[in-house]
């Protein structure tokens, strides 16, 4: 791809960008959120036209006018936001759209199996072609995805944000796959903004700031520092700064909490753990061991079986959400489109959700535009928003990352009691990382408390004062920063016990 520039109203996204991926390779694109990454790619992709500039495949000059025609070109695409039938079989999901057929106009269930099993050995993908998506883990139905374009005859893969929703183990497997893919003659490339992986996978790295290409380097040859420093312009650190914790009062108490899911299976069984005002308590966990219910819980969102949720001494549990925000708890949802922004709306509008009652954004059922616009823009300009003058554009126009700024921009913002925040940092680059950090430790230093729920075990024991290891839908260990390592509490997360 050569000097590819695409502008959408007056908003430049991509300004001569450049690259060059050569064949069995993988090779990462890697920039800030809103950088202009899935824009190229969507270009490639055939979603986009570009204003200017050229695309060559195998040395010659293609136009891809739509998906259709890069598909027929060997470019397949899996979006971050998988793109599944959930009430459909997973071998449905992959025909839908080239399905087999015996007579004209009669599918062959038979034969589309047969089909999609053959493709799932020859890659060495396990897969249960015969669940609904609905039933699956996140990470199986990624390779639903992968199993898709490969099916339509894919040698040039492109994996939007791979990593943003899979647990640790899950994105192991992932480069494994990626790595097999290429053994057996694929090329792929990854969107991403996550060093580590960058250099367990790639063997190339291109790097866009801003919508400008900035270069691209050799991964064997750099440094995570250098990707770091070289995408965001500046040094980025890696290490959490703060100082020294002064809990004070509890804000929230928890006591023998039990909660069932949808199914009617307890997956919250007799958790109990304590917050203080002024400091962060990391719960560390393999995703499926409560994480979710205990937060729902603690939101108003789900029933709570027994046991009480007490937020400075007044029982919360089973009131209602509005009940539970009038006490000053805000939240950080671990699933920006589900729970996190109502994706048509303005940015402003999704700012104000929680607060647009009150006086300073109108009277009665009338709302000032222009106020909310106002404090929407203060927001922008703090939390490095992009594009900055966004507050008019919807919510779902936004990349993955600045949607998740408008997130904690809003719920920070309200200077809540207990901010409880799960997966704070999914789908940002390390700048914005780096940002989020700050503001926990800002928060927790204002007097804050914070519940920090994360799968990200790098994240949990830097951030926190205190980790609380959750298993099975309990508490099985408790320690303050510092006095464990990572394989004390890798051992709990699994069920064993801390040597």
């Amino acid at each position: 791809m050569h000097g590819i520039t695409k502008t959408f109203g007056t908003f430049k996204a991509l300004d001569g960008v450049n690259l060059d991926v050569r064949r069995q390779s993988i090779h990462a694109i890697l920039g800030e959120n809103g950088a202009g990454k899935s824009t190229l790619m969507n270009v490639l992709y055939g979603l986009y036209q570009a204003d200017e500039g050229e695309v060559f495949l195998n040395g010659e000059q293609v136009g891809i006018k739509d998906p259709t025609g890069a598909i027929a070109q060997g470019i397949g695409m899996v979006h971050q936001h998988f793109m599944l039938v959930e009430n459909f079989t997973v071998t449905e999901n992959i025909v839908l759209g080239d399905e087999v057929c015996g007579a004209p106009g009669i599918l062959d269930p038979r034969r589309a199996r047969e089909r999609v099993a053959q493709i799932a050995d020859e890659y060495g993908f396990d897969v249960d072609l015969d669940a609904k998506v609905e039933d699956i883990s996140v990470g199986m139905q990624q390779r639903v995805e992968i199993l898709k374009v490969l099916y339509r005859g894919a040698q040039t893969l492109v994996l939007d944000e791979p990593t943003a929703v899979l647990t640790p183990q899950e994105i192991d497997k992932l480069i494994k796959i990626m790595h097999g893919l290429v053994d057996k003659g694929k090329t792929i490339i990854i969107i991403t903004h996550k060093l580590k992986e960058i250099m367990a996978s790639a063997d190339e790295c291109t790097i866009i700031r801003r919508g400008v290409y900035m270069g691209t380097v050799d991964v064997a040859t750099t440094s995570q520092e250098e990707l770091a420093s070289r995408m965001v312009g500046r040094r980025v650190s890696f290490n959490v700064e703060k100082g020294s914790t002064r809990p004070g009062d509890v804000v929230l108490s928890i006591r023998d909490l039990h909660v069932k899911d949808a199914r009617g299976i307890g997956q919250v069984k007799g958790l109990s753990l304590d917050v203080h005002a002024g400091e962060i308590v990391g719960v560390a966990g393999i995703d499926g061991n409560g994480q979710a219910e205990l937060t729902d819980a603690i939101d108003g969102l789900v029933k709570v079986e027994s046991g009480t949720i007490s937020v400075r001494g007044v029982e919360v549990q089973n009131t209602s959400i509005k009940n539970v925000l009038d006490h000053s708890v805000a939240t950080i949802p671990s699933d920006r489109h589900r729970w996190g922004l109502v994706l048509p709306f303005t940015v402003a509008e999704n700012v104000v959700l929680e607060i647009h009652d009150q006086d300073e954004f109108g009277s009665g059922i009338r709302l000032d535009y222009d106020r909310m616009r106002a404090y929407t823009r203060e927001l922008i300009r703090e939390f490095d928003i992009r594009p900055d003058d966004c507050e008019d554009h919807a919510a779902g126009g936004l990349s993955g990352g600045n949607q998740q700024k408008v997130i904690i921009a809003r719920e920070v913002s309200r200077e809540p009691d207990l901010l409880v925040a799960v997966q704070p940092t999914r789908g940002l680059d390390v700048g914005a990382i780096e940002f989020v950090h700050k503001a926990l430790v800002r928060e927790r230093d204002r007097g804050a408390a914070i519940l920090l729920i994360s799968l990200e075990l790098d994240e949990v024991m830097s951030v926190s004062d205190r980790i609380d290891v959750i298993y099975d839908g309990a508490i099985v260990g408790s320690f303050d920063q510092g006095t464990v390592n990572e394989r004390q509490i890798g051992l709990l997360m699994a069920g064993g016990e801390s040597k």
